[in-house]
């Protein structure tokens, strides 16, 4: 990839304005200036497979048409108005996801983002249930906000131990490094239910939720054995708590096998709250809440949204998520994901920084570790992250010691671009294991 020095300035104007602690990727950081199908280019003309798609974000494609005529159809009548009024686009898309939402009375309510989705839920789940308890598991990872954080299981984005809630964390999805490592997927799910009861017999009094990711998103792709919060149902319906489903990088088709990651843990019954964001917008800020009518509806006080579900962002949503149904993205994610696996399930054992590959559809963690000594290798995840750049892949990191790359293309991806991406991908870690 040439790198000619023009975003220097850009670099310094944004370290003069923003944040110390706004992560930045690379060394030498890129303008993506567009983006098309499922490539984007830089502001130096480099063009990149994108693996990454804004953080699980560009769900359908780059400079989708339907979205794009969407949004400028609906920006030319007007951009906002608030839920004083009301919204048809939010009307139309909120109908469209109760539809596909598989929660019983299905009451929707649209954020900006999916920590405010998750606030919400928390909000939801805590004046319902008359309780500020509230169990996560290990590794997760709910947002930025401060009532988000406090349910964070992942001490690398956990920068205060203050917390609106009181939280308690029980095993679910991570599995290296713990006691548990080795257990196979029965005995894994039967000890982080004997977790889940022990951990209730230590709290006082009623417990709200439980909040859990599917698969877990900044956790690195971690993903727990099909059934197994279907086992936790149990434990909560005896307690009456609630089961609180972030589906934020889950959601909308990305694992393949279902349309709402908390599907494969459908046998006791659905949660009773789904939060949503990301993939919904293509890249438009727009999140949201799925509950039960009763739990909706309980709230008891005013509240507006000013921003969820604005004409625009409900608009461009909408054409969207029309357009996902449509094309069967979801079936493509799983047969282009099986392509993707194939490609790297074929390289463990021979390549000695591959640890694990993990994952569902196209949804992928790849944790790199020291070879001979197995021990996380973030300064090679790292490494890799820079090198796919220079040869045209775009990918994220993650995982609870930062050695996880995190591949999670737009769901358009075709057969032809996973064997690409993996082709680069293999051939930096090729690379790697003499590094």
């Amino acid at each position: 990839m040439a790198s000619t020095g023009v975003h220097t300035d850009l670099v310094k104007r944004r370290r003069a304005v923003l944040p110390d602690w706004l992560s930045l990727y690379y060394d030498e950081p890129i303008d993506l200036e567009r983006g098309e199908g499922r490539h984007v280019w830089d502001a130096e003309g480099n063009r990149y497979l994108d693996f990454f798609g804004g953080i699980l974000t560009t769900m359908t494609a780059h400079a989708l048409p339907e979205v794009t005529a969407a949004v400028s159809e609906q920006a030319a009548r007007i951009l906002h108005s608030s839920t004083l009024y009301l919204n048809r686009p939010m009307i139309e898309l909120a109908e469209r996801v109760a539809e596909l939402s598989g929660i019983d009375e299905p009451r929707v309510f649209f954020t900006a983002s999916g920590t405010e989705a998750n606030d919400t839920a928390l909000l939801l789940a805590t004046g319902y249930r008359a309780s500020n308890q509230v169990l996560a598991l290990r590794n997760s990872y709910h947002g930025r906000s401060f009532s988000a954080l406090g349910i964070t299981g992942n001490r690398s984005w956990s920068p205060t131990s203050l917390s609106p809630v009181q939280t308690s964390y029980v095993h679910g999805s991570r599995r290296p490094g713990t006691p548990m490592a080795a257990l196979p997927d029965e005995e894994f799910t039967d000890a982080c239910v004997a977790d889940l009861e022990d951990v209730l017999g230590q709290l006082n009094g009623n417990v709200a939720c439980l909040i859990a990711e599917p698969v877990q998103g900044v956790g690195g792709f971690t993903t727990p054995p099909d059934g197994l919060f279907a086992r936790f149902k149990e434990v909560l319906d005896r307690h009456g708590i609630l089961w609180i489903s972030d589906e934020v990088q889950t959601g909308w088709g990305r694992t393949g096998e279902h349309f709402w990651g908390w599907q494969a843990h459908a046998a006791s019954g659905g949660p009773d709250i789904v939060t949503f964001a990301k993939g919904i917008g293509n890249g438009l800020s727009l999140g949201g809440v799925v509950a039960r009518a009763e739990i909706m509806n309980s709230v008891a006080a005013n509240s507006i949204s000013t921003f969820g579900g604005s004409p625009v962002t409900a608009a461009g949503a909408l054409a969207n998520l029309d357009h996902l149904v449509a094309h069967d993205l979801q079936g493509n994610a799983r047969r282009v994901g099986a392509v993707l696996r194939e490609q790297l399930d074929a390289a463990l054992g021979r390549l000695p920084a591959l640890g694990d590959v993990r994952g569902k559809g196209l949804m992928i963690g790849v944790e790199l570790v020291h070879p001979g000594s197995g021990a996380p290798a973030p300064e090679l995840a790292t490494w890799a992250l820079e090198e796919t750049r220079r040869q045209g892949l775009l990918v994220g990191k993650g995982g609870m010691h930062g050695n996880v790359l995190r591949i999670a293309p737009p769901l358009s991806l075709t057969a032809e671009e996973a064997r690409e991406g993996a082709r680069i991908l293999l051939d930096v870690l090729e690379k790697a294991g003499r590094t």
